[in-house]
């Protein structure tokens, strides 16, 4: 099995998240299963941190024509699934009507996942401009009633970069917010951005008191083995009925990608 991950940031720019996070996948995933890391094109951002643009509406719609590029080079490639390992998973639903291939998304999973854990969830995040997007995305999926909360941590991105050297007194920051959002009435934490998780989950923190936290990561590169594993045991493929779902002439996505130059972005 081959599965196409997808991250919103620029790899080559972090080389010890990278490597943190290809650590943990080959840590969670099957032994038959590759995974091979992806990221925007360099160039992307004019820093490391893709959150000073993304915290806008515009600017993360207009990134997230890389994402439907790279799902489409993932289906010619070969890939097995499209693994979109970013909480907000842009363009998640559209993406789906254009590829054959599972597309799991990083939030989505993860959201519906704690519904499993616990009774309330709760989120901890970086960009706090983006929670009402969290807070609209959570509705959607019928789980407003499942949140507890969206909360900012009180640290940044730049500020979990070193702690994958020494990532102790982070954690203990990290501890501080959720007990925050426990008292608040979460029963269940989603550590969201990926880096965040990615931190906590390689440094084997799973709980903060009796509150799980959801490994991501793990979650969503389990979900995307096992909707490959349904497809081929049982023929479960995305739906294809109505506006939402209904899937465009392959050549006409091709077609209109060129009108608009975004073609290139796939190469």
């Amino acid at each position: 099995m081959r599965i196409w991950h997808q991250s919103f940031t620029v790899l080559e720019d972090l080389p010890a998240y990278g490597e943190r996070m290809a650590s943990h996948i080959k840590r969670v995933v099957g032994p038959d299963t590759e995974v091979v890391l992806h990221g925007q094109k360099p160039g992307t951002y004019p820093a490391t941190y893709p959150g000073d643009d993304i915290a806008y509406s515009a600017l993360y719609l207009m990134h997230g024509n890389q994402w439907i590029a790279q799902a489409l080079a993932a289906e010619r490639g070969g890939f097995d699934a499209y693994a979109m390992c970013t909480l907000p998973n842009p363009l998640i639903g559209e993406i789906r009507t254009l590829v054959d291939i599972p597309v799991v998304g990083y939030g989505e999973t993860c959201f519906h996942l704690a519904c499993l854990y616990g009774q309330r969830f709760g989120v901890l995040l970086f960009i706090d401009r983006m929670v009402p997007l969290y807070r609209e995305q959570i509705r959607r999926y019928g789980l407003a009633e499942r949140s507890a909360g969206i909360e900012p941590v009180g640290f940044t991105f730049q500020d979990v970069l070193p702690a994958f050297t020494n990532p102790g007194p982070l954690i203990d920051r990290f501890r501080v917010a959720a007990r925050r959002l426990i008292a608040a009435g979460a029963d269940v934490i989603v550590p969201g951005e990926m880096p965040l998780n990615v931190l906590l989950a390689s440094e084997g923190v799973t709980r903060v008191d009796d509150v799980p936290l959801i490994d991501g990561l793990a979650a969503t590169m389990k979900m995307a083995e096992m909707m490959v594993e349904l497809r081929q045991v049982s023929g479960m493929t995305a739906s294809r009925q109505g506006w939402f779902n209904a899937r465009p002439r392959p050549e006409r996505v091709a077609e209109v990608l060129a009108f608009y130059g975004l073609d290139r972005l796939g190469a």
